[in-house]
């Protein structure tokens, strides 16, 4: 195998991971807003769909180039929505 088509190989692998990292990310990000809705109108809400797809990130980021995310608590939720009240 060239150099080149080696190369090559590892820059499309290393830009998959970042692609799904940032649709992951996406996903996320509409997972934490829903969760924040929902407890600003005093609805109940989980973190389950939050966190299965931040455990899918944190495994990307033990892959290597792909920052770790945090997971989310019922009330770190709470915490954000009365700051942000």
């Amino acid at each position: 195998m060239s150099v080149h088509k080696a190369i090559t190989e590892h820059v499309n692998k290393q830009n998959k991971k970042i692609n799904n990292f940032f649709k992951l990310d996406q996903l996320r990000e509409m997972y934490i807003d829903e969760a924040v809705t929902l407890c600003k109108a005093g609805k109940p809400f989980t973190t389950e769909k939050i966190n299965e797809i931040t455990n899918q990130i944190n495994d990307l980021a033990r892959q290597g180039i792909i920052p770790s995310r945090k997971l989310v608590t019922v009330d770190m939720v709470r915490e954000y929505t009365l700051k942000d009240a």
